[in-house]
């Protein structure tokens, strides 16, 4: 991270810098990727008293450049005041980056219907039955309601003359039957 203190009508004593250093300090603790880190302190003077304007610019990998402005008469309350709005910055950039980072939506989606598949299969292992077809010649469809009567089957799959699969069944009415 490259720090950089910029002090404008006010010189800077080793006592300003090692507190803004300190202060800077702070901000690795959100395991951001911080490219830089700029400090400006600027000293105004307005209808006779002193005021003081402290900067901050920060330079985030994958976020806007975050600039954080304050002024105050005390030097030092201006830069903690600073160093706290910085710090509400970064700690909500923090919580949504690592919050986002669990699991996708369509992760926890896919996972859910991959769970009931599962559990719908389960439950039909018992109950279905493969059956092989007993005749794959094809046959009239008068001569399949004719072995279905004589049976004691709900419905019959056959092979009609033109090659394809149909399913006579009988349906609840008596003497009823139905073909697809």
């Amino acid at each position: 991270m490259n720090t950089g203190i910029v002090g404008r009508h006010i010189d800077l004593t080793d006592a300003i810098k090692n507190y803004v250093n300190s202060s800077i300090d702070i901000f690795k603790k959100y395991n951001l990727d911080i490219i830089s880190v700029n400090a400006i302190i600027d000293q105004e003077e307005k209808h006779g008293k002193k005021q003081f304007s402290f900067e901050f610019t920060l330079n985030i990998a994958n976020l806007d450049t975050v600039v954080v402005k304050q002024k105050d008469k005390d030097l030092y309350s201006a830069i903690d005041i600073a160093v706290d709005r910085v710090s509400k910055v970064l700690r909500r950039h923090h919580d949504k980056v690592s919050g986002h980072k669990a699991t996708k939506l369509t992760e926890v989606v896919l996972q859910d219907i991959e769970d009931q598949i599962a559990k719908e299969l389960d439950t039909l292992d018992n109950e279905i039955v493969p059956v092989r077809l007993t005749s794959y010649k094809p046959i009239d469809i008068e001569e399949a309601l004719n072995d279905l009567k004589a049976s004691d089957a709900s419905f019959k799959v056959f092979y009609d003359k033109d090659d394809n699969m149909r399913v006579l069944y009988k349906k609840s009415e008596e003497g009823k039957f139905g073909l697809y």
